[in-house]
């Protein structure tokens, strides 16, 4: 008689702390919404994007270090979840005017890495989170039927197409192994510089005068997004997805386009429709039965 095959092994649990973590980081990505928009209505947006790079590169180059045996996956890696992510994010930024579509499209990156995940890593999603991850994705839906998300169908496409991009390279940085988090901030920095300045004075012009005529909003737009976006918050992110699921972090991020949503309505003047606020409410109560799906993921244990 042949013996019972292993069981699964358990997902890691998250910690509270680092579940709280995860919170702040979708509210200082929310928030980057509201400076993206100052920043490219000032500066060519390619170019702002370069230019928040340079920054990043400015602080973590000291932890530029190769891998050997991993260089191909790690240059895959700064490729796709810096420049070709970014520069079709902050393009499609430019192009619509209601920056809450932006904070709506984004999240399509969610089921974009919750599939890649669960086709190219193996992880395994039970029927709980499967639930809570299509109620959000149901929401996300809901809220993406408004005629004023559609308005601006090239930004959203070209935010769309960011947010798989995105996805692939989530995907790659979780095969990663033995990379401290500022050592992939340098690459993903260093590869942003590389790609997006030769590229910006390519395709884009004015970027000198932007630079003389660039007010206080769009200097501090840029160092927001250098500062808050890319060294704490990516660089947090990047500690996450090397401890747990990618899937369960995914869902998490959901959370982005409710803070970034309220922002916008606050601070840009987006018109908040009936119909974004029920699929807010569908998005929120699907993130909350990820996170309650076992007690595990709501300890607040070290």
């Amino acid at each position: 008689m042949s013996e019972p095959a292993p069981a699964p092994a358990a997902e890691p649990e998250v910690a509270g702390r680092d579940l709280a973590i995860l919170v702040f980081l979708n509210v200082i990505w929310g928030f980057n919404l509201v400076a993206s928009k100052v920043g490219v209505q000032q500066f060519p947006p390619v170019f702002f994007t370069a230019l928040r790079f340079v920054l990043v590169s400015v602080v973590v180059a000291r932890y530029l270090r190769p891998h050997p045996g991993q260089m191909t996956r790690l240059l895959w890696a700064a490729f796709l979840a810096g420049p070709i992510a970014f520069a079709l994010l902050f393009i499609g930024i430019a192009n619509v005017e209601s920056v809450s579509s932006v904070a709506i499209a984004s999240q399509l990156g969610v089921p974009f890495t919750t599939l890649l995940s669960v086709w190219l890593l193996g992880e395994r999603i039970h029927w709980r989170r499967k639930l809570g991850i299509f109620l959000a994705f149901a929401g996300i839906a809901v809220i993406s039927f408004d005629p004023r998300v559609f308005h601006s169908l090239y930004g959203l496409m070209l935010v769309t197409a960011s947010a798989f991009v995105g996805a692939l390279g989530v995907i790659v940085i979780k095969q990663l192994r033995d990379i401290r988090p500022l050592e992939l901030q340098a690459w993903v920095s260093t590869a942003s510089v590389c790609v997006l300045l030769p590229l910006s004075f390519a395709t884009e012009s004015g970027q000198w005068d932007a630079v003389r005529q660039a007010g206080w909003g769009g200097w501090s737009s840029l160092v927001y997004t250098a500062v808050a976006a890319s060294l704490i918050a990516h660089t947090t992110w990047y500690y996450l997805v090397a401890r747990y699921p990618v899937t369960g972090l995914s869902a998490v991020t959901l959370l982005t386009p409710i803070f970034g949503v309220g922002f916008c309505v606050a601070l840009l003047g987006d018109v908040l429709t009936p119909k974004m606020i029920f699929g807010s409410v569908v998005t929120l109560l699907g993130v909350l039965i990820v996170l309650m799906r076992d007690r595990k993921l709501v300890d607040t244990g070290t």
